[in-house]
Protein backbone atom coordinates (compact mmCIF):
# COMPACT_ATOMS: atom_id res chain seq x y z
CA UNK A 1 0.00 0.00 0.00
CA UNK A 2 1.24 3.47 -0.76
CA UNK A 3 -0.96 5.63 1.89
CA UNK A 4 -3.47 6.19 -0.81
CA UNK A 5 -7.18 5.75 0.13
CA UNK A 6 -8.23 5.03 -3.43
CA UNK A 7 -10.20 1.99 -4.31
CA UNK A 8 -9.32 1.77 -7.74
CA UNK A 9 -11.97 -0.32 -10.32
CA UNK A 10 -10.62 -3.62 -11.62
CA UNK A 11 -7.87 -3.87 -9.55
CA UNK A 12 -6.29 -6.48 -6.96
CA UNK A 13 -4.60 -3.58 -4.35
CA UNK A 14 -2.41 -6.91 -3.33
CA UNK A 15 -0.68 -7.50 -6.40
CA UNK A 16 -0.75 -3.91 -8.35
CA UNK A 17 2.24 -2.82 -8.96
CA UNK A 18 2.31 1.60 -7.91
CA UNK A 19 0.26 3.09 -10.19
CA UNK A 20 1.86 5.98 -12.18
CA UNK A 21 -0.01 9.10 -11.82
CA UNK A 22 -1.55 10.87 -14.59
CA UNK A 23 -0.93 14.83 -15.34
CA UNK A 24 -1.92 15.37 -18.67
CA UNK A 25 -3.53 13.81 -21.55
CA UNK A 26 -3.35 14.84 -25.49
CA UNK A 27 -4.70 13.08 -28.48
CA UNK A 28 -3.32 9.47 -28.07
CA UNK A 29 -1.07 9.87 -25.21
CA UNK A 30 -1.10 10.28 -21.58
CA UNK A 31 1.52 12.66 -19.67
CA UNK A 32 3.00 11.30 -16.27
CA UNK A 33 3.89 13.56 -13.20
CA UNK A 34 7.69 12.01 -13.68
CA UNK A 35 7.34 13.37 -17.58
CA UNK A 36 6.92 9.77 -19.01
CA UNK A 37 4.31 9.69 -22.39
CA UNK A 38 2.51 6.37 -22.20
CA UNK A 39 0.62 6.31 -25.64
CA UNK A 40 -3.33 5.08 -24.87
CA UNK A 41 -4.04 2.13 -26.89
CA UNK A 42 -7.30 1.10 -24.99
CA UNK A 43 -8.58 4.78 -25.44
CA UNK A 44 -8.87 4.99 -21.76
CA UNK A 45 -11.36 1.55 -20.87
CA UNK A 46 -13.10 2.23 -24.71
CA UNK A 47 -14.37 5.89 -24.13
CA UNK A 48 -12.10 8.50 -26.36
CA UNK A 49 -12.52 8.27 -29.89
CA UNK A 50 -11.02 11.73 -31.55
CA UNK A 51 -8.32 11.93 -28.90
CA UNK A 52 -7.81 13.29 -25.36
CA UNK A 53 -9.29 16.49 -24.62
CA UNK A 54 -10.33 17.48 -28.33
CA UNK A 55 -10.47 21.10 -28.73
CA UNK A 56 -13.91 21.75 -29.40
CA UNK A 57 -15.42 19.58 -26.80
CA UNK A 58 -13.39 20.95 -23.91
CA UNK A 59 -14.85 24.25 -25.26
CA UNK A 60 -18.05 23.71 -25.16
CA UNK A 61 -17.33 22.44 -21.57
CA UNK A 62 -16.23 25.53 -20.74
CA UNK A 63 -18.72 27.66 -22.22
CA UNK A 64 -21.26 25.37 -20.35
CA UNK A 65 -20.30 25.97 -17.07
CA UNK A 66 -21.52 29.63 -17.39
CA UNK A 67 -24.83 29.16 -17.62
CA UNK A 68 -25.89 25.66 -16.37
CA UNK A 69 -24.98 23.51 -14.29
CA UNK A 70 -26.84 20.45 -12.95
CA UNK A 71 -30.46 20.64 -13.09
CA UNK A 72 -33.40 18.58 -11.79
CA UNK A 73 -34.55 16.84 -14.87
CA UNK A 74 -38.37 15.68 -13.77
CA UNK A 75 -40.78 18.14 -14.80
CA UNK A 76 -37.72 21.05 -16.16
CA UNK A 77 -35.52 20.57 -19.38
CA UNK A 78 -32.82 22.54 -20.71
CA UNK A 79 -31.71 23.08 -24.48
CA UNK A 80 -28.23 21.36 -24.35
CA UNK A 81 -30.56 18.12 -23.73
CA UNK A 82 -33.27 18.95 -26.23
CA UNK A 83 -30.80 19.40 -29.46
CA UNK A 84 -28.87 15.88 -28.25
CA UNK A 85 -31.99 14.26 -27.85
CA UNK A 86 -32.89 15.69 -31.63
CA UNK A 87 -29.12 15.17 -32.68
CA UNK A 88 -29.45 11.31 -31.16
CA UNK A 89 -32.40 10.26 -33.04
CA UNK A 90 -31.35 12.24 -36.37
CA UNK A 91 -28.22 9.91 -36.14
CA UNK A 92 -29.29 6.28 -34.84
CA UNK A 93 -31.10 4.03 -36.73
CA UNK A 94 -34.61 4.57 -37.88
CA UNK A 95 -37.28 4.32 -35.64
CA UNK A 96 -35.54 5.40 -32.42
CA UNK A 97 -37.60 8.32 -31.64
CA UNK A 98 -37.16 8.82 -27.56
CA UNK A 99 -34.29 9.46 -25.44
CA UNK A 100 -33.73 8.45 -21.77
CA UNK A 101 -30.57 9.67 -20.44
CA UNK A 102 -28.24 8.51 -17.74
CA UNK A 103 -24.87 8.11 -16.63
CA UNK A 104 -22.92 5.07 -17.93
CA UNK A 105 -23.20 2.37 -19.41
CA UNK A 106 -24.05 0.25 -16.95
CA UNK A 107 -27.25 2.29 -15.95
CA UNK A 108 -28.58 2.80 -19.86
CA UNK A 109 -28.68 -0.82 -19.78
CA UNK A 110 -30.79 -1.14 -16.57
CA UNK A 111 -32.96 1.44 -18.58
CA UNK A 112 -33.40 -0.95 -21.12
CA UNK A 113 -34.10 -3.82 -19.12
CA UNK A 114 -36.85 -1.63 -17.27
CA UNK A 115 -38.11 0.12 -20.69
CA UNK A 116 -38.79 -3.83 -22.10
CA UNK A 117 -40.39 -5.36 -18.97
CA UNK A 118 -42.59 -1.92 -18.78
CA UNK A 119 -43.91 -2.21 -22.30
CA UNK A 120 -45.25 -5.94 -22.08
CA UNK A 121 -46.97 -5.36 -18.61
CA UNK A 122 -48.14 -2.27 -19.64
CA UNK A 123 -50.07 -3.50 -22.73
CA UNK A 124 -51.48 -6.20 -20.90
CA UNK A 125 -49.30 -9.12 -21.96
CA UNK A 126 -46.66 -9.53 -19.39
CA UNK A 127 -43.01 -11.57 -20.68
CA UNK A 128 -40.29 -11.45 -17.77
CA UNK A 129 -37.49 -13.47 -19.72
CA UNK A 130 -34.56 -11.98 -20.89
CA UNK A 131 -32.48 -13.63 -23.74
CA UNK A 132 -28.70 -13.04 -23.39
CA UNK A 133 -25.53 -14.04 -25.46
CA UNK A 134 -22.96 -16.43 -24.02
CA UNK A 135 -19.60 -14.53 -23.13
CA UNK A 136 -21.45 -11.13 -23.28
CA UNK A 137 -20.53 -8.34 -20.89
CA UNK A 138 -23.23 -5.55 -20.57
CA UNK A 139 -22.36 -3.85 -17.22
CA UNK A 140 -21.69 -4.39 -12.97
CA UNK A 141 -24.88 -3.01 -11.89
CA UNK A 142 -27.04 -5.82 -10.88
CA UNK A 143 -29.57 -5.85 -13.79
CA UNK A 144 -26.45 -5.67 -16.12
CA UNK A 145 -24.47 -8.46 -14.42
CA UNK A 146 -27.74 -10.64 -14.90
CA UNK A 147 -27.61 -10.14 -18.64
CA UNK A 148 -23.85 -10.86 -18.50
CA UNK A 149 -21.88 -13.62 -18.64
CA UNK A 150 -21.87 -15.35 -15.19
CA UNK A 151 -17.88 -16.00 -14.12
CA UNK A 152 -15.20 -13.87 -12.36
CA UNK A 153 -16.58 -10.54 -12.79
CA UNK A 154 -20.01 -11.25 -11.06
CA UNK A 155 -19.04 -14.91 -9.21
CA UNK A 156 -19.56 -13.21 -5.21
CA UNK A 157 -22.99 -11.33 -6.06
CA UNK A 158 -24.80 -14.23 -7.42
CA UNK A 159 -27.59 -13.97 -5.16
CA UNK A 160 -28.63 -10.71 -6.76
CA UNK A 161 -28.73 -11.90 -9.96
CA UNK A 162 -31.69 -12.80 -12.12
CA UNK A 163 -31.91 -15.95 -13.63
CA UNK A 164 -31.94 -15.09 -17.90
CA UNK A 165 -31.77 -17.40 -21.14
CA UNK A 166 -28.73 -17.82 -22.95
CA UNK A 167 -28.09 -18.47 -26.37
CA UNK A 168 -24.29 -19.90 -27.44
CA UNK A 169 -21.94 -17.25 -29.33
CA UNK A 170 -22.00 -17.50 -33.03
CA UNK A 171 -18.47 -18.69 -33.36
CA UNK A 172 -16.98 -19.21 -36.69
CA UNK A 173 -18.74 -22.51 -38.76
CA UNK A 174 -21.70 -22.25 -35.76
CA UNK A 175 -23.96 -19.78 -36.51
CA UNK A 176 -26.80 -21.52 -37.30
CA UNK A 177 -26.48 -23.12 -33.81
CA UNK A 178 -26.69 -19.88 -32.45
CA UNK A 179 -30.04 -19.09 -34.87
CA UNK A 180 -31.80 -22.07 -33.52
CA UNK A 181 -31.24 -21.59 -30.45
CA UNK A 182 -32.97 -18.42 -30.30
CA UNK A 183 -36.68 -19.15 -31.81
CA UNK A 184 -39.38 -19.75 -30.33
CA UNK A 185 -38.51 -17.62 -27.32
CA UNK A 186 -41.37 -15.13 -26.81
CA UNK A 187 -38.88 -13.34 -24.46
CA UNK A 188 -39.14 -10.15 -23.18
CA UNK A 189 -36.20 -8.80 -24.71
CA UNK A 190 -32.86 -10.67 -26.55
CA UNK A 191 -29.86 -8.25 -25.84
CA UNK A 192 -26.56 -8.23 -27.29
CA UNK A 193 -23.39 -6.35 -28.21
CA UNK A 194 -23.71 -5.76 -32.09
CA UNK A 195 -20.76 -7.95 -34.13
CA UNK A 196 -17.77 -7.41 -30.71
CA UNK A 197 -18.12 -8.67 -27.67
CA UNK A 198 -15.67 -6.32 -25.65
CA UNK A 199 -14.75 -7.69 -22.49
CA UNK A 200 -15.76 -11.19 -23.17
CA UNK A 201 -12.72 -11.31 -25.18
CA UNK A 202 -13.20 -9.03 -27.95
CA UNK A 203 -15.14 -12.15 -29.81
CA UNK A 204 -16.35 -10.97 -32.92
CA UNK A 205 -19.38 -11.82 -35.11
CA UNK A 206 -21.14 -10.94 -38.80
CA UNK A 207 -23.22 -8.62 -39.49
CA UNK A 208 -25.71 -11.12 -41.12
CA UNK A 209 -26.18 -12.97 -37.63
CA UNK A 210 -27.27 -9.98 -36.28
CA UNK A 211 -29.49 -9.50 -38.77
CA UNK A 212 -31.16 -12.82 -38.52
CA UNK A 213 -31.14 -12.39 -34.83
CA UNK A 214 -33.34 -9.45 -35.33
CA UNK A 215 -35.19 -11.58 -37.72
CA UNK A 216 -35.75 -14.04 -35.68
CA UNK A 217 -36.67 -12.04 -32.45
CA UNK A 218 -38.90 -9.43 -34.50
CA UNK A 219 -41.41 -13.20 -35.08
CA UNK A 220 -42.04 -13.31 -31.83
CA UNK A 221 -42.30 -9.89 -30.81
CA UNK A 222 -39.55 -10.09 -28.28
CA UNK A 223 -37.90 -6.87 -28.31
CA UNK A 224 -34.00 -6.34 -29.68
CA UNK A 225 -31.68 -4.37 -27.15
CA UNK A 226 -28.52 -3.03 -28.89
CA UNK A 227 -25.97 -2.51 -25.93
CA UNK A 228 -23.86 -0.14 -28.01
CA UNK A 229 -22.16 0.92 -25.46
CA UNK A 230 -18.23 0.37 -26.84
CA UNK A 231 -19.42 -0.65 -30.30
CA UNK A 232 -21.35 2.96 -31.18
CA UNK A 233 -19.26 5.98 -32.36
CA UNK A 234 -17.61 4.26 -35.17
CA UNK A 235 -15.36 1.56 -33.09
CA UNK A 236 -16.58 -1.23 -35.41
CA UNK A 237 -15.79 0.78 -38.64
CA UNK A 238 -19.76 2.71 -38.68
CA UNK A 239 -21.55 5.33 -36.62
CA UNK A 240 -23.03 2.21 -34.78
CA UNK A 241 -22.57 -1.11 -35.11
CA UNK A 242 -26.03 -1.86 -36.35
CA UNK A 243 -25.85 0.19 -39.30
CA UNK A 244 -23.56 -3.21 -40.54
CA UNK A 245 -26.69 -5.25 -40.44
CA UNK A 246 -28.90 -3.35 -42.10
CA UNK A 247 -31.19 -3.59 -39.01
CA UNK A 248 -32.62 -0.55 -36.39
CA UNK A 249 -33.30 -2.13 -32.77
CA UNK A 250 -36.38 -1.34 -30.33
CA UNK A 251 -34.06 -0.18 -27.71
CA UNK A 252 -30.58 0.90 -28.42
CA UNK A 253 -27.88 1.77 -25.63
CA UNK A 254 -24.74 4.31 -26.26
CA UNK A 255 -22.09 5.96 -23.37
CA UNK A 256 -18.44 6.21 -24.04
CA UNK A 257 -17.93 7.86 -27.01
CA UNK A 258 -21.06 9.71 -27.06
CA UNK A 259 -19.00 12.68 -25.55
CA UNK A 260 -15.96 12.10 -27.23
CA UNK A 261 -15.11 9.98 -23.44
CA UNK A 262 -14.75 13.25 -21.65
CA UNK A 263 -17.19 13.08 -19.71
CA UNK A 264 -19.85 10.48 -18.51
CA UNK A 265 -22.90 10.45 -20.22
CA UNK A 266 -25.32 7.65 -21.49
CA UNK A 267 -28.50 7.33 -23.68
CA UNK A 268 -30.91 4.73 -23.89
CA UNK A 269 -33.00 4.94 -27.19
CA UNK A 270 -36.73 3.37 -27.99
CA UNK A 271 -39.31 3.38 -30.21
CA UNK A 272 -42.57 5.35 -30.15
CA UNK A 273 -44.33 2.17 -29.65
CA UNK A 274 -42.41 1.89 -26.09
CA UNK A 275 -42.82 4.65 -25.15
CA UNK A 276 -46.34 4.99 -25.75
CA UNK A 277 -46.63 1.64 -23.67
CA UNK A 278 -45.45 4.06 -20.78
CA UNK A 279 -48.02 7.18 -21.95
CA UNK A 280 -51.26 7.05 -20.00
CA UNK A 281 -53.31 8.52 -17.74
CA UNK A 282 -52.92 6.16 -15.22
CA UNK A 283 -50.11 7.51 -13.19
CA UNK A 284 -48.89 3.47 -12.81
CA UNK A 285 -47.41 3.24 -16.26
CA UNK A 286 -44.79 6.38 -15.45
CA UNK A 287 -41.58 4.95 -16.52
CA UNK A 288 -40.24 4.94 -13.17
CA UNK A 289 -36.18 5.44 -13.45
CA UNK A 290 -33.96 8.29 -12.60
CA UNK A 291 -30.73 9.29 -11.29
CA UNK A 292 -29.47 12.41 -9.59
CA UNK A 293 -27.50 13.80 -12.45
CA UNK A 294 -29.43 12.87 -15.28
CA UNK A 295 -29.32 14.81 -18.69
CA UNK A 296 -26.01 16.88 -17.31
CA UNK A 297 -26.36 19.72 -19.05
CA UNK A 298 -22.53 20.26 -18.94
CA UNK A 299 -22.36 16.79 -20.09
CA UNK A 300 -24.79 17.06 -22.66
CA UNK A 301 -23.13 20.37 -24.35
CA UNK A 302 -19.87 18.04 -24.76
CA UNK A 303 -22.16 15.07 -25.93
CA UNK A 304 -23.23 18.16 -28.34
CA UNK A 305 -19.60 19.19 -29.70
CA UNK A 306 -18.82 15.77 -30.47
CA UNK A 307 -21.80 15.70 -32.70
CA UNK A 308 -20.43 18.23 -34.56
CA UNK A 309 -17.08 16.64 -34.54
CA UNK A 310 -18.81 14.01 -36.49
CA UNK A 311 -20.70 16.62 -38.77
CA UNK A 312 -18.11 18.73 -39.97
CA UNK A 313 -14.88 17.13 -39.74
CA UNK A 314 -13.50 13.73 -41.54
CA UNK A 315 -14.37 11.67 -38.91
CA UNK A 316 -15.40 8.82 -41.11
CA UNK A 317 -12.72 9.01 -42.97
CA UNK A 318 -10.98 8.66 -40.15
CA UNK A 319 -11.87 5.54 -38.64
CA UNK A 320 -11.98 3.99 -42.16
CA UNK A 321 -8.08 5.08 -42.54
CA UNK A 322 -7.66 3.42 -39.10
CA UNK A 323 -9.49 0.42 -40.02
CA UNK A 324 -7.54 -0.11 -42.96
CA UNK A 325 -3.76 0.19 -40.46
CA UNK A 326 -5.08 -1.86 -38.26
CA UNK A 327 -5.56 -4.80 -40.53
CA UNK A 328 -2.22 -3.91 -42.15
CA UNK A 329 -0.48 -3.85 -38.84
CA UNK A 330 -2.36 -7.06 -37.68
CA UNK A 331 -1.04 -8.97 -40.37
CA UNK A 332 2.34 -9.95 -39.58
CA UNK A 333 0.70 -12.25 -36.35
CA UNK A 334 -1.78 -14.04 -39.19
CA UNK A 335 -1.19 -17.32 -41.14
CA UNK A 336 0.93 -20.11 -39.18
CA UNK A 337 2.70 -17.84 -36.73
CA UNK A 338 2.29 -20.28 -33.10
CA UNK A 339 2.52 -18.00 -30.90
CA UNK A 340 -1.25 -16.71 -31.32
CA UNK A 341 -4.43 -17.47 -32.49
CA UNK A 342 -7.66 -16.32 -33.53
CA UNK A 343 -6.40 -13.22 -35.19
CA UNK A 344 -9.64 -10.69 -35.89
CA UNK A 345 -10.41 -7.39 -36.75
CA UNK A 346 -13.66 -5.41 -36.67
CA UNK A 347 -13.20 -1.64 -37.73
CA UNK A 348 -10.59 0.33 -35.40
CA UNK A 349 -10.91 -2.84 -33.18
CA UNK A 350 -7.49 -5.57 -33.43
CA UNK A 351 -7.44 -8.74 -31.31
CA UNK A 352 -5.38 -11.70 -31.27
CA UNK A 353 -4.80 -14.78 -28.49
CA UNK A 354 -1.69 -15.56 -27.03
CA UNK A 355 -1.51 -19.24 -26.47
CA UNK A 356 -0.73 -19.69 -23.09
CA UNK A 357 -1.42 -22.95 -20.76
CA UNK A 358 -4.07 -21.71 -18.70
CA UNK A 359 -5.97 -19.13 -20.92
CA UNK A 360 -8.78 -16.89 -19.79
CA UNK A 361 -9.33 -13.71 -18.25
CA UNK A 362 -7.09 -14.56 -14.73
CA UNK A 363 -4.31 -15.93 -16.70
CA UNK A 364 -1.40 -15.58 -14.83
CA UNK A 365 0.55 -13.58 -18.17
CA UNK A 366 -2.10 -10.93 -17.95
CA UNK A 367 -0.49 -8.91 -15.51
CA UNK A 368 2.92 -10.16 -17.38
CA UNK A 369 2.00 -8.34 -20.15
CA UNK A 370 -0.02 -5.21 -18.52
CA UNK A 371 3.53 -4.34 -16.90
CA UNK A 372 5.49 -5.23 -20.12
CA UNK A 373 3.65 -2.45 -22.35
CA UNK A 374 3.86 0.17 -19.60
CA UNK A 375 7.67 -0.07 -18.93
CA UNK A 376 7.62 0.65 -22.16
CA UNK A 377 5.62 3.55 -22.17
CA UNK A 378 2.01 1.79 -23.86
CA UNK A 379 -1.31 1.76 -22.39
CA UNK A 380 -2.58 -1.81 -22.82
CA UNK A 381 -4.52 -4.39 -20.54
CA UNK A 382 -4.84 -7.54 -21.86
CA UNK A 383 -8.02 -9.42 -21.18
CA UNK A 384 -5.91 -12.42 -19.17
CA UNK A 385 -4.09 -13.49 -22.72
CA UNK A 386 -6.31 -11.96 -24.91
CA UNK A 387 -4.65 -9.12 -26.20
CA UNK A 388 -6.32 -5.99 -28.04
CA UNK A 389 -5.83 -2.63 -29.84
CA UNK A 390 -8.60 -0.32 -29.66
CA UNK A 391 -6.87 3.11 -29.95
CA UNK A 392 -8.13 7.14 -30.36
CA UNK A 393 -8.63 7.88 -34.24
CA UNK A 394 -5.95 10.00 -34.23
CA UNK A 395 -3.10 7.69 -33.46
CA UNK A 396 -0.57 7.40 -36.08
CA UNK A 397 1.11 4.41 -38.48
CA UNK A 398 3.91 5.69 -36.64
CA UNK A 399 2.66 4.75 -32.94
CA UNK A 400 0.88 1.89 -34.31
CA UNK A 401 3.83 0.48 -35.50
CA UNK A 402 5.83 1.03 -31.97
CA UNK A 403 2.57 -0.83 -30.34
CA UNK A 404 2.86 -3.77 -32.39
CA UNK A 405 6.68 -4.32 -32.15
CA UNK A 406 5.87 -4.46 -28.86
CA UNK A 407 3.26 -7.01 -29.33
CA UNK A 408 6.02 -8.83 -30.96
CA UNK A 409 8.22 -9.04 -28.54
CA UNK A 410 6.10 -9.50 -25.14
CA UNK A 411 4.94 -12.73 -26.98
CA UNK A 412 8.36 -14.48 -25.65
CA UNK A 413 6.19 -13.83 -21.89
CA UNK A 414 4.26 -16.64 -22.83
CA UNK A 415 6.63 -19.37 -22.55
CA UNK A 416 6.94 -18.47 -18.89
CA UNK A 417 2.75 -18.75 -18.64
CA UNK A 418 2.83 -22.54 -20.65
Amino acid sequence: MNGSAVWHPFTQHAVEPAMPAIVRTEGAWLQTNDGRRILDATSSWWVITHGHRHPRIMEAIRDATETLDQVIFAGLTHEPAEQLASALVAMTPAGLDWVFYSDSGSTSVEVALKMALGYFRNIGAPRSRIVVMEHSYHGDTVGAMSVGARGVFNAAYEPLLFEVDTIPFPAAGHEQKTLDRSRDRRAAALIVEPLVLGAGGMLMYPAWVLAELKRIAGRSETLLIADEVMTGWGRTGTLFACEQAGISPDILCTSKGLTGGAIPLAATLATDAIFRAHYSTDRGKTFFHSSSYTANPIACAAALANVGIWKDEPVAERVAALSRMQVEKIARFSGDDPRFKNVRTAGTITALDLRVGNAGYLAEVGPKLRAFFLERGLLVRPLGNFIYVLPPYCVTSDELDRLYETIDEAAELASDSR
